[in-house]
């Protein structure tokens, strides 16, 4: 079976076939560094990196271009409320985003593009289309993409055009703005706004402005793939407008652009968006600070990615519990076997039944059905002293955890996400704490012993006695309660 894909374009799963065999391109709608990553915010990002380490498992050499959106309305907006040039407050946060990626395992893309680098490349869009007659210019500095001169407008999410709302492009609050052919027609450049600084707009041919939101994504998405590439992807929630108007805009340019879309589903709390706007945004640092980063990857990697992620008290509780059960048993493996070559990991062919799940559209359940069976398995092996199946269960399970990001033996989890001086310094506190408990356990003063344990289990480090001496772990902890805060 070959990969098989949900293109949202053709509303149906269809077979891969990239453009050039053996290489696949993706563009990814990245962040628009406005304010701090949130959780809802990781999961695009996690979902096309699963993606990414599937086609690069399966042989194909991935050029993943994730871009940065560093100006728009809503970051003149928040930097001017700020008292900060909007380029710092625009560089602070895509920094952020930076660190909380890095923190869940999401590998670095291959190129990562800001708007304010490509510029030029969006002025030469926006003077093809103007030659072509599907753009016009309503006042100084302001072009306007006129729907109405494309009648495929509207295909990428199957709806009429006298069926779609007005686009708000250009409207100012008191609910005037510029004139338009159509209500719905969609800015493609952006006269600057009373009170905006003059370093957030640039000359061109048509006025004196700033690029429009979905200009950026056409531009880049060619200026680094090409005029046509294989995947284009982002969230449930860009489908309309703004990956409507990219393929509208760049096709009506004479670019192909994107052969497939995918688009992953949200984070929900109680069955609502996860977004600062609506109050219920978990800041992924207040995350990060209550629980280990394995296990909120865990959260957002193993559930289907067109599936909705519901986060409640009990989901990250029940992420660290299956995260201590697969990190539990490489590290014992791992003692007793020695350590695994990432060679091997990169090299060992994965089962039929993994392969045929991650093939079907990244089916991730059914992977992660395949990944416990061989966690039970080697578990029994281990146990019963059979180290040749207990280490090919090994193998093979740390490479299909590697596959989503989550191998417990990888680099990224080895110090379970933590500082590593926090890490150091834990370590040898505990290892006094377990060496006094050894001594007590010799000399027969359960009393001191058992002590010693609670102490520990009441600091949140639990336990385990082996036939190789004590070994210890951190307990699972609580989900996080709910924050508010601005979008």
């Amino acid at each position: 079976m070959s990969l098989r894909l949900y293109d949202t374009a053709a509303r149906e799963v269809r077979d891969f076939v990239p453009l050039v065999p053996g290489e696949v391109g993706v563009y990814v709608c990245g962040a628009t560094v406005q304010s701090s990553p949130h959780v809802g915010h990781l999961r695009p990002a996690v979902a096309f990196d699963v993606l990414s380490r599937w086609l690069a498992r399966s042989g194909y050499r991935v050029t993943l271009v994730r871009n940065v959106t560093d100006i728009d309305d809503k970051v003149l907006a928040k930097s001017a409320a700020a008292g900060q040039p909007w380029w710092a407050w625009a560089l602070r946060h895509e920094r952020e985003f930076e660190a909380a990626y890095a923190a869940v395992g999401v590998l670095p893309s291959t190129y990562a593009p800001r708007a304010t680098g490509h510029v030029t490349d969006m002025v030469e869009l926006v003077e093809k289309l103007l030659a072509a007659g599907h753009a016009y210019v309503a006042g100084e500095g302001n072009v306007y993409f006129d729907v109405r001169s494309y009648p495929a407008y509207g295909a990428l999410t199957n709806q009429r055009l006298e069926d779609l709302a007005p686009a708000h492009d250009g409207v100012n609050e008191d609910g005037t703005g510029v004139d338009k052919r159509d209500p719905r027609d969609f800015a493609l450049w952006k006269a600057p706004k009373p009170g905006e600084p003059a370093t957030a707009a640039w000359p061109t041919p048509f006025g004196r402005g700033r690029p429009g939101w979905h200009l950026e994504c056409s531009a880049m998405a060619q200026r680094y793939l090409g005029d046509t590439f294989d995947i284009h992807g982002g969230g449930l929630d860009l489908r309309f407008p703004h990956h409507e108007n990219e393929q509208a805009q760049s096709r009506a340019a004479g670019v192909d652009f994107a052969r497939y879309w995918l688009h992953s589903a949200w984070v929900t709390q109680g069955g609502t968006k996860m977004s600062k706007s609506l109050g219920n945004g978990l800041l992924v640092a207040e995350v990060l600070a209550r629980t280990r980063a394995a296990a909120l990857r865990y959260v957002l990697a193993s559930v289907h990615y067109r599936s909705m992620v519901e986060w409640s008290d009990d989901t990250l509780t029940e992420a660290e519990a299956i995260w201590d059960r697969l990190a539990g048993f490489v590290e014992r493996a791992t003692e007793r076997l020695g350590d695994v070559a990432e060679a091997e990991i990169a090299e060992v062919p994965l089962p039929a039944e993994f392969t045929a799940a991650m093939d079907d559209d990244l089916n991730v359940s059914v992977a992660l059905a395949v990944v416990h069976e061989h966690l039970r398995a080697g578990n029994s092996a281990l146990a019963d002293g059979e180290l040749t199946d207990a280490r090919r269960h090994l193998v093979v399970l740390r490479a299909m955890l590697d596959v989503l990001g989550l191998d417990p033996g990888s680099a990224q989890w080895a110090t379970r996400g933590d500082d590593l001086r926090y890490a150091e310094a834990l370590g040898a506190v505990v290892a006094a704490e377990l060496a006094a408990r050894a001594e007590a356990r010799a000399a027969r003063d359960f009393a001191t012993s058992d002590a010693i344990r609670d102490r520990l289990a009441a600091a949140g480090i639990l336990v385990e006695d082996s036939p190789t001496g004590a070994r210890w772990s951190l307990a699972a902890v609580a989900a996080p309660t709910q924050t508010k805060d601005e979008d």
